[in-house]
């Protein structure tokens, strides 16, 4: 051991708590100093961890000063929360695997542990010890030629079904996926890394089946992945039927098997043995003797990487990057079989990630008046149509609300209506007064843009959204077939209706068309339209994004909106990664940002942003949005970020003030 071992308690005093208390034991890095328990005065409880004083209650070990890092041994569905909890208190979390119950939920911890300064890491114990370098190392170097396909399982039978143990329990994340399946997943990914010279590789598609049985978690699952350089893995996974887990790696010159991977050479040291196949039926057997203990090579690993000042482990370690990857296969594995718990649902689920009740600061998102809008909105609005399920969503919902964010942009076609019910059950589950929210709706998409539709589906989207009224509602595309008076007609009678209470428009429509509504409403005593939900950028959109798209950047737009003071509520911004390291001369690779953004006026543009934000130590996409924002005329971005990281970047250009001489050059050189 060190002179200066890095601290452990444990959170959640289990059988696997027990067993990473051996690995510190034997570890080089770590001293176990506590245990927090919600029954200190369980009978033997201290037995499995020696010399370690016992807690009352989660909260003590946070808040003990002795204790520098935690293992957190909790049941899946408090992994997040108590890592969250864990890195404001200033610890350092290893998370027994899996460290989230979604890849939404594990970017939620790396955030605040990036924002605490504290080291997080998942604990796939496999991954650091030294035959998996190995297996890595003998893939690099070719011992079986080109990797084409991977197998692997993780499977046993319990003796019997039983609903309270936690493998079985719906309200405790059990099944297969999560528990085992996620080895044979990491392990799928780190070998397609490994032949590609990367630590890792994504799956392009993830095609999944399973079982669901009588608690409705999966009992026995499977999953295809298909990887960019075209090799193919099979996974399995099960809690009620035993599999025979070997790990065979098919290439082009024979195979390698390993039995049980994960433990290697045993939990308590051991010699591994890895197996090459040929075709000619010789075989090898490459062996690796290790002392060690399974579990004391995570302990020194998080040790090290701790000591040295970082925040994650290194690779073959479960980085971020890898975490988030592996977490968002088995998210794909999970709605392909139809697999949401109980827990993840909104009656269940009334508090944020971190177990809190939702609050709202006295200080946050700056708030501005809007013609036609009987609250002060946020700066920006947030928009969400990414999210698969409501434990996903409300991550960021919850993110936006608590730092100052007020205004939500929903639509009718987003999702087939998801969106709109994420944000009814949302704002009903947090408990969230009508008052304290400004929703925007969205409705006659293509193909069916027609007047009479309009009352059809807002109707629909009041249901979903849970309310009676929106605050701003938009006809998402327009018919030039149509004279435009009926569709003046058909907003007007949801207004005098009370079912839309603020401004009513056009998303993607003409000056021309704009014109003529705001004509004819005058004209014959009608609402008319008060707002617009175009696209609006310091890049000027080439070609449409998606058919029937209208930008709102050139100068003759720019000239319109001055000229009417009409608030146009601007989709995509920020150029959808133009201005970004996505996008640049001679970078081909996404195909939408060449088609839709790549010109030299552009990048003249992008250029400037770039210098622009090198001389305010800032990013060239804060440079973008503050360029929106500080137009002679109203404009409300609608931001999508999927993830609280992403938010707190954008959220954080809004105290950009740029001035008319800096716009101009931005825009004009």
């Amino acid at each position: 051991m060190t002179s200066n071992p890095v601290r452990w308690g444990i959170l959640g005093p289990g059988s696997i708590a027990k067993t990473f208390a051996g690995g510190v034991a034997h570890s080089k890095t770590g001293k176990l100093v506590a245990i927090a328990t919600r029954d200190p005065e369980r009978p033997g409880l201290g037995d499995g961890f020696p010399g370690a004083r016992i807690l009352d209650g989660y909260d003590a070990l946070l808040a003990d000063p002795e204790v520098e890092a935690i293992y957190i041994a909790t049941p899946h569905p408090g992994h997040a929360e108590w890592a969250i909890k864990a890195a404001e208190a200033g610890k350092h979390v290893l998370v027994e695997k899996p460290l989230a119950l979604t890849s939404f939920e594990a970017g939620a911890v790396f955030h605040a542990a990036k924002k605490a300064g504290t080291f997080a890491a998942e604990a796939f114990m496999y991954r650091v010890h030294p035959q998996t370098a190995k297996l890595v190392e003998l893939v690099k170097a070719g011992t079986i030629g080109e990797v084409r396909a991977i197998k692997s399982s993780f499977g046993f039978a319990m003796p019997r079904f039983d609903a309270s143990h936690r493998l079985y329990a719906n309200e405790l994340a059990g099944g297969g996926i999560l528990d085992v399946g996620c080895y044979p997943v990491s392990m799928a990914r780190l070998i397609a890394g490994a032949a590609a010279g990367q630590p890792f590789l994504e799956p392009e598609k993830v095609y999944g089946i399973g079982h669901l049985g009588k608690s409705g978690v999966d009992e026995w699952a499977s999953a295809l992945l298909k990887f960019p350089n075209e090799i193919l893995a099979e996974v399995s996974c099960s809690v009620s039927l035993a599999q025979d887990n070997v790990l065979r790696i098919l290439g082009t010159t024979g195979r390698i098997e390993v039995k049980d991977f994960w433990f290697a050479g045993g939990r308590e040291g051991g010699t591994g043995a890895i197996t090459v196949h040929r075709p000619d039926g010789s075989v090898e057997t490459v062996t690796v003797p290790e002392e060690g203990w399974l579990y004391s090579f995570e302990v020194d690993a998080a040790g090290e990487a701790i000591r040295a000042g970082k925040q994650e482990l290194s690779p073959p370690g479960m980085t971020w990057a890898d975490t988030l990857g592996n977490l968002a296969v088995l998210d794909k594995w999970r709605a392909a079989i139809g697999l949401e718990y109980d827990i993840e649902r909104p009656a269940n689920r009334p508090r944020t990630v971190s177990g809190r009740v939702i609050s709202r600061p006295s200080a946050g998102i700056p708030k501005r008046s809007l013609p036609g809008v009987s609250r002060d909105t946020s700066l920006v609005a947030l928009g969400f149509e990414f999210f698969p399920n409501f434990s996903g969503a409300s991550i960021l919902l919850d993110a936006f609300y608590e730092a100052g964010g007020n205004l939500f942009d929903t639509a009718y076609v987003y999702g087939n209506g998801k969106t709109e019910a994420l944000f009814g059950e949302w704002q009903s589950s947090r408990g969230i007064a009508r008052d304290d929210f400004v929703v925007i709706g969205k409705g006659a998409h293509s193909p069916l843009v027609y007047p009479d539709i309009i009352s059809k589906q807002l109707t629909q989207t009041l249901d979903r959204l849970k309310t009676d009224h929106v605050d701003v509602y938009f006809m998402h595309r327009d018919n030039p077939d149509v004279p435009v008076g009926e569709f003046v007609d058909a907003m007007d009678a949801e207004v005098k209706a009370g079912r839309i209470r603020g401004p009513f428009g056009g998303s993607n429509w003409t000056r021309e068309r704009l014109d003529a509504a705001i004509a004819y409403a005058e004209k014959n005593g009608k609402t008319k339209p008060g707002a617009l939900s175009n696209n609006f950028s310091l890049a000027e959109m080439v070609d449409p994004i998606w058919a029937g798209c209208v930008h709102a950047s050139d100068d003759e737009w720019k000239s319109w909106l001055n000229a009417h003071q009409i608030p146009n509520f601007a989709w995509s911004s920020q150029g959808r990664g133009f201005f970004t390291e996505r996008a640049g001369r001679g970078k081909m690779d996404d195909e939408e940002i060449v088609r839709c953004w790549y010109s030299e006026k552009n990048f003249g543009r992008r250029d400037r942003a770039i210098e622009l934000a090198g001389k305010l130590g800032r990013s060239p996409i804060h440079i973008a949005l503050a360029y929106v924002l500080a137009q002679p005329f109203p404009v409300v971005p609608l931001i999508g970020p999927r993830t609280p990281a992403e938010l707190e970047d954008s959220l954080s250009a809004l105290d950009i003030r740029l001035t008319p001489d800096q716009v101009a050059w931005l825009d004009k050189g």
